[in-house]
């Protein structure tokens, strides 16, 4: 119990980008709701220890019927989101186990994660109190100014495409959350909050697999992902 890890699904989002009337959790990929392959991934991961869904309160109920309908036996609570992505977190970090050493935190909307990337990313935090998955960047980057007119080239070696989960000591993110006070909302995500604070955080390589349902074109690029994926075992 030393090293408990909670796991915080974010799914308080939208879906205004994917055009649909519904949470975009829901969305089926070959038949299930989205939602469900993200709490699979972390149901198998042996050391998460419990699961934490943020989410939408009219989608509350829908979220724990699945759960307990498909073995999740992880799941501890589900919390309403919160104004921005960063106060969804901080209402997650609110219901975790006070025995909770290790916060596993991840978009509901990557229901592609395996549970090899969320074994790798925690066992790296445990190392080091700070970890999250990442890819090198494969297209070249420009800065632009605001009339939209390229200023600057970033060296695309020293590139990395930030995914989730990112991992942190529970002592350490709540401290950074202290911190940033009143300007919580202006982090984009959890490793800029703990950057914040001048720590390291190493980045553990992920997959391009591991995508973001944000737009149409997502759901068919996750659906040849998981046929593959069916087809290798």
């Amino acid at each position: 119990m030393s090293n408990l890890v909670s796991a915080i699904i974010v799914a308080a989002g939208s879906s205004t980008r994917m055009g649909t009337g519904d949470s975009k959790q829901f969305i089926p990929l070959l038949g299930k709701p989205s939602i469900l392959y993200t709490l699979k991934a972390f149901q198998d991961s042996e050391p998460v220890d419990e699961i934490i869904v943020v989410c939408r309160e009219q989608d509350s109920l829908r979220i724990k019927e699945l759960a307990g309908q498909n073995g999740i036996t992880k799941l501890a609570n589900l919390v309403n989101g919160g104004d921005s992505r960063a106060q969804s977190v901080k209402n997650g970090i609110s219901a975790v186990s006070p025995y909770s050493k290790y916060l596993a935190i991840h978009d509901g909307a990557r229901p592609l994660i395996s549970k090899e990337e969320i074994n790798t990313v925690i066992e790296k935090a445990l190392e080091t109190g700070a970890a999250t998955l990442g890819t090198p960047v494969t297209d070249t980057v420009k800065i632009v100014n605001e009339d939209n007119i390229i200023v600057g080239t970033p060296a695309r070696h020293t590139l990395r495409a930030v995914q989730t989960p990112q991992v942190f000591n529970r002592e350490m993110y709540e401290f950074a959350l202290d911190k940033a006070g009143d300007e919580l909302d202006k982090f984009t995500d959890d490793c800029s909050l703990i950057e914040n604070m001048g720590v390291q955080i190493e980045i553990v390589g992920g997959s391009a697999e591991n995508i973001k349902l944000t737009t149409p074109i997502d759901i068919i690029i996750a659906e040849a992902i998981l046929k593959r994926r069916k087809q290798e075992i």
